[in-house]
């Protein structure tokens, strides 16, 4: 059994504070035990990817096997950050999951268009939330093969 020290980083992208520790709160009951790194904000999560501004020296930065990113953020949202992450060359194998409570039409396609791998809609209850992560986690970190590993 892997121990959380070798588990693959998630990065999530969440600017909502009660949303970020809901999502925590699923992992745990979904037993997701990787570890999670909070970027609260679209340049904060280029940045974080990147190594630069105040992550430039930092020895703590782990590249994310799988970014979980909301797309409804001031400054550089989700849309900009997906398609920025998917314009770069060491990037852009990331896979990029899309958690966000838009069902629009327009912003599905965009976010496909722009290099998503999957796009889910946030449930509206807790239990729904686990349930969607228990997916994640099965699919991602059960099945698929991710780069890196």
């Amino acid at each position: 059994m892997q121990t959380q020290l070798n588990l693959p980083t998630i990065l999530l992208v969440e600017d909502n504070k009660d949303d970020y520790e809901a999502a925590v709160r699923s992992f745990k009951e979904a037993h997701l035990d990787n570890p999670v790194h909070w970027c609260k904000s679209g340049r904060d999560a280029l940045d974080y990817l990147s190594k630069k501004g105040k992550y430039a020296d930092d020895s703590t930065v782990a590249r994310p096997a799988l970014v979980l990113l909301d797309l409804n953020m001031p400054g550089i949202d989700g849309r900009k950050a997906l398609g920025v992450i998917k314009q770069d060359e060491d990037l852009k194998v990331i896979p990029v999951v899309i958690l966000t409570t838009s069902a629009d039409e327009r912003d599905i396609d965009q976010c496909y268009a722009l290099g998503a791998s999957t796009y889910i809609q946030k449930p509206v209850s807790f239990e729904g939330l686990v349930e969607a992560v228990s997916r994640i986690k099965e699919y991602w970190f059960g099945i698929a093969l991710l780069p890196g590993s």
